[in-house]
């Protein structure tokens, strides 16, 4: 539901002609991210590391820091950028595919962790470190087999290594002086619930502990127990259950241990609004459109996820086509049949010149969208309460 702040700073973007735009609601941002550091505040709670491939904005940064206790990246691009960002932020570099630029740049901008993808990245990585004459703190990540069926997305194929394979690290571990490793990262599914996710954190730590103390490691102990915290988009009231799940995975701890977790889109989707405004409406082999400026180039997390991005409808001025009790597809400027926000909803009524404010606009919209095909203009970035 969109908010009052955001529904006027909307009607002020129409009047001044500066649609389509994203408007992110900062203190609705900060509130959200003190509840969830609230439930996850006891003692052995995991630490908190805001995922920033979900929303990277220097804005939206800047308004987490103080709830989180680090930020992950995933390239070095992320990884500059979040730096200059957040000059003193704690930092943990992981993904696939990372390049000896990069972790050179890990290096030398003072990253805590790297997480470590396959036995030739870490023995890479033990090269580099050993070029340049400093330690390096790594967790080894982990693609653990197992019932992933009925997730939004499995993080299988090329995530991590192998149980097998994690057992090929170990020479290279006891060969570099430079390298220390200091536990174990997982990430294995995205889109579960407080129960099915403390469930795989559980998982995880049966596994690490395991195989930790099979190769003799000894002393503190870290896990990264990966993000993946479910967030529905048919339903935006129904958020995840921090509390819960903050209860369950606190207890899971043991003395020695830090855990630790990604959160990304559970933390910044909900405070933002991708605006616009209606084209046309027209009827066509019997269906209602409505056409909005803009597009899925702006925004195209619809698409990507195959659903109905939520939205408000906020009556205009307009005195042209209109459709009322009659199921809409929305779609936008593009020359595609996919570009498409949302498809036979019901709708009162729309009609050209209301504006659109598309909810739950705050992670993986602009920044995974195909921005240049057909040169649109570019959204306008509003951040409100900073």
């Amino acid at each position: 539901m969109i908010t009052r702040l955001v529904e006027d700073h909307a009607r002020t973007l129409a009047a001044d002609a500066h649609l389509p735009a994203f408007v992110y609601d900062l203190a609705a941002l900060r509130d959200h991210a003190a509840e969830v550091k609230a439930a996850l505040s006891a003692p052995g709670a995991p630490e908190i590391f805001y995922a920033a491939k979900a929303n990277p904005d220097a804005p939206i940064l800047r308004a987490l820091a103080p709830y989180v206790d680090g930020i992950e990246v995933a390239s070095g691009g992320e990884l500059a950028h979040v730096r200059e960002a957040l000059p003193d932020a704690r930092l943990a570099f992981g993904g696939p595919g990372k390049t000896d630029d990069e972790l050179e740049l890990a290096l030398n901008l003072g990253v805590e962790r790297i997480h470590v993808e396959s036995p030739y990245e870490l023995s890479r990585l033990a090269r580099i470190a050993e070029a340049a004459d400093r330690e390096v703190d790594v967790l080894l990540r982990v693609n653990l087999a197992g019932d992933r069926s009925g997730v939004a997305l499995a993080m299988s194929g090329p995530f991590g290594m192998d149980p097998e394979l994690m057992d090929t690290c170990t020479d290279t571990l006891t060969a570099s002086p430079h390298l220390r490793l200091r536990g174990i990262h997982a990430h294995l599914a995205s889109g579960l619930d407080a129960s099915a996710m403390a469930a795989q954190s559980a998982e995880i730590l049966a596994w690490g502990r395991a195989w930790l103390d099979g190769i003799g490691h000894t002393g503190p102990r870290e896990f990264n127990l990966g993000g993946g915290m479910a967030v529905d988009y048919s339903t935006p009231g129904a958020r995840f259950d921090w509390k819960q799940y903050g209860a369950e995975v606190t207890g899971l701890a043991q003395s020695g241990e830090t855990l630790r977790i990604e959160p990304g889109r559970s933390i910044s989707v909900y405070t933002g609004w991708y605006v616009t405004e209606v084209l046309d409406v027209k009827k066509a082999h019997g269906q209602w459109y409505a056409v909005l400026s803009g597009g899925t180039m702006h925004i195209r997390t619809p698409v990507t996820k195959q659903h109905n991005q939520p939205f408000d409808i906020l009556t205009g001025t307009g005195n042209g086509p209109a459709v009322a009790n009659e199921p809409v597809t929305l779609v936008g400027q593009l020359c595609t049949p996919k570009d498409v926000f949302a498809r036979e909803v019901p709708t009162d009524r729309i009609a050209v010149g209301d504006l659109v404010a598309f909810s739950m606009a705050g992670a993986y919209a602009w920044n995974i969208s195909h921005h240049d095909f057909l040169m649109h203009p570019k959204p306008r970035f509003d951040y409100l309460g900073a």
